[in-house]
């Protein structure tokens, strides 16, 4: 297993985690880990990461995160994630996901969904051997949320709601996409529509820039036909971390985490930076960037539409509910957590982390 830096001290709290499993079977070369971290609220829900760098350190933060943006999306679940280390433009991915869904069997309160490196096919595939999974493909009977752009569409109507807080004007604004994948493609095409331009964007290969805007849809064509949005004609390649620092209105950081840093959040040229991945930032560029008058949505606020388009699929809801029921929950926590930053002169994390954590010790006093 990679190496972490996990310690009972440093993250066990009075939330959780319920659970830590580490995951092994030698004949499929499986190596995965599972983090159920709270369920005060319901069974946990949680995507499914694979990288052939990630840490429990890492999945730890992102169930933490989910036990968060459940809660404050008001969703009967709490928070969960597991992660597979590999390669997944290498591994035999369908070998390892099987496994994978083996070995969580018995995980009765995990309820797994699609995330970075696994998407509704991989989800089909656990479904089929332990019956438990959300982001399934249309054809059994799934919302499937990468391909209708959950995440994304409530990633612009955060924007909307939060675009006044901070000055800005969303017609003739400029955004910046770091992870031009499922959530950042959606959102380019999303913020398009309320005239927002692509000015910059980004994938594992590179990063590409053009002041002048870039087409979304032929940038998603490209990408599709090459692999990269490298190949994208018409714009710059450039260093990937220049594309946090250009000038745009909009900062959205939709891959890795911790991308924005100390090191860099410094020169954010942005208005607004909208958290498209989980845990982009650390705690202390978020600081810098709310000292600067930098607006930062949270991931559990900003990014909640895939969870809520997962509970409305697990609850047997139709595709028509989904985007009424994100419009209406991501614009509404906006809100109550930039006017409570607002009035309380605080990070906008810190008032996010306040609503959250009341509706997770509220669920926590029914429990035994």
């Amino acid at each position: 297993m990679a190496p972490t830096t996990f310690t009972t001290e440093r993250f066990c709290d009075d939330l959780g985690p319920q659970m830590v499993v580490h995951l092994y079977e030698p004949r499929s070369g499986l190596r995965a880990m599972a983090v159920i971290d709270n369920t005060a609220c319901g069974p946990a829900v949680g995507g499914v990461r694979m990288a052939a760098d990630v840490t429990l350190t890492e999945v730890y933060r992102l169930a933490r995160a989910m036990t968060l943006k459940n809660a404050a999306a008001g969703l009967p679940h709490g928070g969960g994630k597991s992660a597979i280390v590999a390669d997944p433009a290498k591994a035999d991915k369908p070998q390892l996901i099987r496994a994978f869904a083996r070995a969580i069997r018995h995980l009765v309160d995990y309820i797994p969904g699609p995330d970075m490196g696994t998407d509704e096919s991989c989800m089909a595939v656990i479904h089929d051997e332990n019956g438990r999974s959300v982001g399934l493909p249309r054809v059994l009977g799934g919302i499937p949320l990468d391909e209708i752009g959950a995440t994304g569409y409530g990633l612009a109507q955060c924007a909307e709601v939060a675009a006044p807080f901070c000055g800005l004007k969303l017609q003739g604004a400029t955004v910046a996409v770091e992870g031009f994948g499922n959530v950042g493609r959606h959102a380019a095409a999303f913020l398009g529509k309320a005239g927002v331009r692509l000015v910059a964007a980004s994938d594992s290969r590179g990063a590409i820039y053009n002041p002048d805007g870039i087409d979304v849809a032929e940038l998603a064509s490209v990408k599709r036909q090459t692999g990269s949005v490298t190949a994208y004609g018409r714009a710059k390649q450039i260093p990937l971390p220049e594309l946090f620092t250009l000038p745009c209105d909009i900062l959205l950081p939709a891959a890795r985490p911790d991308c924005i840093e100390s090191g860099n959040a410094e020169k954010i040229q942005a208005k607004l930076v909208l958290q498209g991945a989980n845990i982009p930032a650390t705690p202390s560029a978020e600081t810098i960037l709310h000292r600067r008058g930098v607006i930062v949505v949270p991931d559990f606020i900003a990014n909640a539409g895939g969870v809520i388009c997962a509970a409305v699929e697990y609850a047997g809801g139709s595709e028509a509910d989904v985007f009424h029921r994100i419009g209406g929950k991501i614009r509404e926590n906006t809100e109550v957590v930039l006017k409570r930053s607002r009035d309380e002169k605080c990070e906008p994390r810190i008032a996010a982390l306040a609503l959250a954590r009341e509706r997770v010790k509220a669920a926590m006093t029914f429990r035994r």
